[in-house]
C-alpha cells in the first residue's frame, strides 16, 4: 500500500496534494503532521484514508517515534517557515526552523534504516539576484541566496546531497518556483492582491486602490494543482539525488498580475507602494526552465494563468 507522511499538512499545497490523490483512484494511507490543526476536513475521501497528528518537527523524539509507528513509503516534506518577509522579521527563528525540521526528519530515517524515499521541497528563492543573460534558470545554475530563508532552503538541499551520497538515501529536491491557487494564505502576495482586489469591488466602487510592495518584480507563476502532480510524479519516478525546477518557463511582473485580475473584476485599481512591504533585499526577476522535469517525467504546466487567478478571486468572493 501507498503510504505518504506528509509535512506542513494544513498548508494548501498539502490539501491539493491530497485532492489529487483522491481523483487518482489509487488506495493511500496518509499520515499528516503539523504544527497547527488544518481548517478543511479529510473524512470525507473514498480512496485516501487520513490520520493527522499535531506536532513540532523540531521534537527529534517525535519525529522518529511517527515514522516508526507509521512505516511510510514515502515521505513529502512541506512544512517550513515559507514567507521571505518573516524571515527578514525572524532570521534566527526562520532558519533554525526550517533547516532543524528537515535534519530531524532524514535523520530519523537514516537512525530506523528505513527504506522510504523523501521528497525535499526547496526554492527558487535560491538562485539570488540573476541577469537577464541567465534567464531561464536551469538546474545547474550556481545558487546565490540573498535572503535568510533562501540560506536555509540551500542549506536543506547540502543536508539532501549529503544524506543520500553519504547515507546511501533515496531524497529527490524540487526548487519550486512561486506557485498560487485557491485557498493560498493572505500572506503571500498574489492572493494578498486578490483579496484586496474582491474587498473593493464588495464595496460597490468601479475604482479603488490597493496597498502592495514593489510591483515591478518578475516572477515565474505555476498552479498548485500542477505543482502537486509534479511532486506526485517526483515521488514516483524521479532519480534519486537529482533537483528538478518545478516552474511554468514563463515570467509576469505583479503590474501585469493585478490588471489581468482587475480586468476579471471590471474595475479599476489605484496602487500604493508600502515602503514596509519591500525586502531588504530581493529578487528582481526570477524565471525557471521547466525543460529536465519535462524531459524525464512528462510533466507540463496545465492549468492557464488566466484561470489560476479567476479561481483564487472566486476563493476570495466565498470566503
Amino acid at each position: 500500500m501507498n503510504k505518504y507522511l506528509i509535512t506542513g499538512f494544513s498548508g494548501f499545497v498539502a490539501r491539493h496534494f491530497v485532492e489529487y490523490l483522491e481523483n487518482t483512484g489509487d488506495v493511500y494511507l496518509i499520515k499528516g503532521l503539523d504544527m497547527h490543526n488544518p481548517d478543511f476536513r479529510f473524512d470525507h475521501y473514498k480512496n485516501v484514508k487520513i490520520g493527522f497528528e499535531r506536532i513540532d518537527l523540531l521534537s527529534k523524539e517525535q519525529v522518529e517515534y511517527i515514522i516508526h509507528e507509521f512505516q511510510p513509503t514515502a515521505i513529502l516534506h512541506l512544512a517550513s517557515f515559507s514567507s521571505v518577509a518573516f524571515s527578514w522579521k525572524e532570521p534566527v527563528q526562520s532558519f533554525q526552523n526550517n533547516t532543524n525540521i528537515f535534519l530531524n526528519l532524514i535523520d530519523a530515517v537514516r537512525k530506523l534504516n528505513m527504506d522510504v524515499r523523501v521528497l525535499s521541497v526547496g526554492s527558487s528563492e535560491e538562485y539570488g539576484n540573476v541577469s537577464d543573460e541567465d534567464l531561464p534558470l536551469t538546474e545547474d545554475h550556481r545558487l546565490n541566496p540573498v535572503s535568510p530563508y533562501a540560506v536555509a532552503r540551500v542549506s536543506q538541499e547540502y543536508l539532501s546531497r549529503i544524506y543520500t551520497e553519504g547515507y546511501g538515501m533515496d531524497i529527490i529536491l524540487t526548487r519550486s518556483f512561486n506557485h498560487i491557487g485557491p485557498m493560498q494564505r493572505d500572506v503571500f502576495v498574489v492572493s494578498s492582491l486578490a483579496r484586496q482586489l474582491v474587498a473593493v469591488k464588495r464595496s460597490g466602487k468601479k475604482r479603488g486602490a490597493i496597498v502592495t510592495g514593489d510591483v515591478s518584480i518578475v516572477r515565474d507563476f505555476t498552479d498548485v494543482r500542477d505543482v502537486v502532480r509534479a511532486y506526485h510524479l517526483l515521488l514516483n519516478r524521479g532519480r534519486r539525488g537529482e533537483v528538478y525546477n518545478v516552474c511554468s518557463g514563463k515570467g509576469i511582473s505583479l503590474k501585469e498580475l493585478i490588471d489581468i485580475m482587475a480586468g476579471q473584476l471590471q474595475m479599476e485599481v489605484d496602487i500604493t507602494v508600502d515602503e514596509r512591504l519591500i525586502r531588504p533585499a530581493d529578487n528582481r526577476k526570477m524565471i525557471g526552465s521547466n525543460e529536465k522535469i519535462r524531459r524525464e517525467l512528462g510533466w507540463e504546466n496545465i492549468v492557464p494563468l488566466e484561470q489560476s487567478l479567476k479561481d483564487m478571486i472566486q476563493y476570495w468572493e466565498a470566503n
